[in-house]
């Protein structure tokens, strides 16, 4: 296993603090404080263990977004508003992201928290990471709730990001939904640019990642066009069953000290695991560089005896497909391999209404591979 360079002491204290942050962010959500990260150690711990696998999340809306022709790539500048910013982890992301592209817009950014402690530390890790990563960029703090933003900022803006944000709006309030989607709209209405893109980064948990499916239901009502990860534009299917949510889940490799804290608290950090959307309001989605026949992948692959299974969606619907192990042939060979957010091609699958069936016919390509 790789190791740090920290103490044994060093390495225990600062697990406890993982340990007792990872507990208020998913099994005692109830008593997470609103400012959490005012306390120094949950700061640490969220700036080593939380914030890397955090701010790599987002390059996977960002590299969807730049598969349409002019979207990301095609303007010398982008306004980005980080809303609930915490230390800047999202747009540490950003600098990542364009820090690999050939052509780097210049970066103007705006980062929003309530905390003064997070808006310090994000000046301070943005800067090291823009000197590391050589992108042009400039970063303006702004202190401040989300609610209250709205009276200090002007737009418009290119991006508008909200990451692990929008599930402690109204936490606490009846009608959280209905009250997260009357700021939503009013920030999508008044700072993003007509043809801008809003990215939504929620955990992966069941409770949090339904929440962001009604509210992606509430915004296609608004009049609003999810652009990913949907290939469907009709309310969410996963929404009929109460079991059903839908998330990523990616392949990660982590630091050697996420190693090391997951080695002495039992938690695992090898992969990217949340739930997001990307909202525009031009009308333009990942949906339409693909015909009817792609779909996302939206399951684990469900392995049995000489079976595979996975649940796909697209504009049909969430639906369970099936290949048999006899009915495997070079031209569905890839099948076996798909991970969830793939989007992928069936040409000949057989619909038995409540499945689809690959065939050794069945023509298995991809639209849009993660790894």
């Amino acid at each position: 296993m790789k190791t740090s360079n920290l103490t044994k002491d060093q390495l225990k204290t600062l697990a406890g603090h993982v340990t007792r942050l990872s507990q208020l962010l998913t099994r005692d959500r109830d008593r997470l404080p609103a400012a959490y990260l005012k306390d120094a150690g949950l700061r640490d711990a969220y700036r080593t263990y939380f914030l890397p696998p955090n701010a790599k999340k987002i390059e996977i809306p960002l590299s969807e977004l730049a598969l349409a022709p002019g979207l990301l790539g095609a303007k010398d500048a982008l306004r980005v508003l980080d809303l609930g910013s915490g230390p800047g982890t999202a747009l540490i992301g950003v600098l990542e992201y364009f820090a690999r592209q050939v052509q780097r817009p210049s970066l103007h950014c705006t980062a929003v928290d309530q905390v003064q402690e997070n808006l310090a530390a994000a000046e301070e890790l943005f800067a090291a990471e823009r000197t590391a990563q050589g992108v042009p960029a400039s970063l303006r703090t702004i202190r401040s709730t989300i609610e209250d933003t709205l009276r200090i900022v002007a737009g418009p803006f290119d991006l508008i990001i909200l990451s692990n944000v929008l599930n402690e709006l109204f936490a606490r309030e009846g009608r959280r939904i209905e009250k997260r989607l009357v700021v939503l709209e009013e920030y999508l209405t008044r700072l993003l640019a007509d043809n801008g893109a809003c990215i939504i980064i929620e955990p992966a948990l069941r409770e949090t990642a339904r929440d962001l499916l009604l509210i992606r239901d509430g915004l296609l009502r608004q009049g609003f066009t999810i652009y990913a990860p949907c290939l469907c534009h009709a309310p969410c299917p996963a929404l009929e069953n109460p079991k059903d949510w839908c998330h990523e889940d990616t392949p990660w490799d982590p630091p050697a000290v996420i190693e090391e804290i997951d080695a002495l608290t039992g938690l695992r950090k090898d992969s990217l695991k949340f739930s997001y959307l990307t909202v525009r309001k031009d009308g333009r989605s990942l949906s339409g560089l693909y015909d009817e026949n792609a779909f996302r992948v939206v399951s684990e692959p469900l392995i049995t005896k000489g079976k595979t299974e996975y649940f796909l969606c697209n504009a049909r619907g969430r639906r369970l497909v099936v290949r048999l192990d006899k009915d495997v042939t070079p031209v569905n060979e890839i099948y076996g391999s798909l991970q969830r957010g793939d989007v992928v091609r069936l040409a000949g699958a057989i619909d038995e209404e409540k499945r689809y069936k690959i065939v050794k016919e069945t023509g298995v390509t991809m639209g849009l591979q993660r790894n």
